[in-house]
């Protein structure tokens, strides 16, 4: 197993943050969409919402300076060091039922979520 170190660009092995393989699978179908195609996908957490913070996920061409760096087979996934502290032990999927599709956050930090289910509070 590789150690966690600072540098931007060192890809993590051991991560604090999962993305299931139906969420890697997704996203990795989603970029191939993607003109040019991006490096990796950021996922973060932003002020507001309904409780106080929302997730967030967009396509990145490279990773900032303050981003840790994580593999799912293959598929980067930049988290900055500020989000990284409400998405410890959080896992992410993909989720299709005959109501809705899409991505869902499982996080152990979160005190109460909203009935959108995409805002919550720690």
């Amino acid at each position: 197993m590789a150690t966690m170190t600072t540098t931007p660009e060192a890809v993590q092995t051991k991560t604090p943050i999962t993305l299931t393989e139906p969420a890697t699978v997704k996203v990795r179908e989603i970029m191939a969409t993607q003109d040019p195609l991006p490096a990796g996908l950021r996922i973060g957490v932003v002020g507001g919402g309904c409780s106080g913070f929302q997730y967030s996920m967009s396509f990145e061409n490279q990773s900032g300076m303050m981003d840790k760096v994580f593999s799912f087979d293959g598929l980067k996934v930049f988290v900055d060091a500020t989000s990284l502290m409400y998405l410890n032990g959080c896992v992410v999927d993909y989720v299709e039922t005959l109501e809705a599709a899409g991505f869902k956050f499982e996080n152990p930090n979160t005190k109460s979520t909203c009935g959108c289910g995409s805002s919550f509070s720690v």
